[in-house]
């Protein structure tokens, strides 16, 4: 992009303020989850798919949209709405009360339907119910999920590149999970299936934007003198090197994820809303916390090349 030919942004030398940033929003977001275990006995807001409920599956005679299922069960407080085969085919899960039976829910939520659109109108194709102990099964393995993808990172980042490489970008992936976990517990978002995707794809993302800096970063220090250079000048030079193709992609992905969000209604609100802060947090966190740590490493336990160029030396003073 020629809005950033030859940048000479100082992006290192505003790393401290960035971590400032992160703090404050990692604190307020812990905050949160602290707070949300406290009052709703559960550190983020777990959906039915996690905590337990009753699955509904109405067809519908006539054409029915998803807006006019979510206005005859509530309007904003409507259950979690999906479709489901045809056009005319939804998915209603809804939590239940304790003391409450599963066909009172079920009973409940057609006769809420039948009021609005009419008796006749629909058949109820089925109804089933997901227990608690399914629910923390998700949860177990929705976190295995993330924590197996930060596992495979440091081994893929260490075998392409170094391991150095591989730690920074698994801090900043890390990073990354725990700023959108802390946003979402401040804003008490329904956590369903698709948030954990949406969370998993931000992973995928983040890493992808801060391999492409690292890869500019490796072949400038291989190019001729490039080890011999200041280490921070020669980061923030391919931090500004790789910048247009950062704008360009995350701005890209930004406008499809907006019509998302815009066109895409109530049923992928919050999976578009989490993909945006996703695409914006992986795109900070490539600038200004995965280069800085990968940085801070060196400064503090040096490159690989030096340990092994040691290594060599005591070996040679031994014999």
């Amino acid at each position: 992009m020629w809005l950033f030919h030859e940048a000479k942004f100082g992006f290192i030398a505003m790393r401290r303020k960035a971590y400032v940033v992160s703090g404050v929003i990692l604190t307020l977001g812990i905050g949160a989850m602290v707070a949300n275990t406290v009052i709703i006995g559960s550190w983020q807001n777990y959906g039915v798919d996690f905590t337990g409920g009753v699955l509904v599956q109405l067809r519908f005679d006539q054409p029915t949209t998803d807006n006019q299922l979510r206005e005859a069960l509530g309007g904003v407080d409507a259950p979690p709405i999906t479709r489901f085969g045809s056009d005319n085919e939804y998915v209603v899960r809804a939590p239940i009360q304790e003391g409450v039976e599963v066909e009172e829910v079920a009973e409940g939520i057609a006769a809420q339907v039948e009021a609005a659109m009419g008796e006749g109108s629909f058949e109820v194709m089925r109804r089933e119910s997901v227990g608690p102990k399914i629910g923390r099964e998700l949860q177990q393995k929705a976190l295995m999920a993330v924590v197996f993808s930060l596992v495979l990172t440091l081994l893929y980042i260490g075998f392409r590149f170094e391991f150095r490489f591989g730690v920074a970008s698994v801090i900043a992936t890390a990073h990354d999970v725990l700023i959108i976990l802390g946003l979402l517990a401040l804003f008490r978002v329904e956590i369903a299936l698709p948030t954990v995707a949406a969370i998993l794809t931000i992973l995928g993302y983040s890493l992808n934007d801060t391999i492409v800096v690292f890869d500019r970063i490796r072949e400038n220090l291989n190019k001729r003198g490039g080890r011999r250079e200041d280490p921070y000048r020669l980061v923030n030079g391919s931090i500004n090197e790789t910048l247009p193709r950062t704008v360009l992609t995350s701005g890209t992905t930004l406008v499809v994820l907006l019509s998302l969000l815009v066109l895409g209604g109530a049923v992928i609100r919050d999976f578009a809303m989490v993909l945006i802060l996703g695409v914006l947090i992986g795109t900070y966190s490539s600038i200004f916390i995965a280069s800085p740590a990968l940085l801070e490493i060196q400064k503090r336990y040096g490159t690989g090349e030096a340990r092994a160029k040691e290594r060599a030396a005591r070996r040679a003073a031994a014999v």
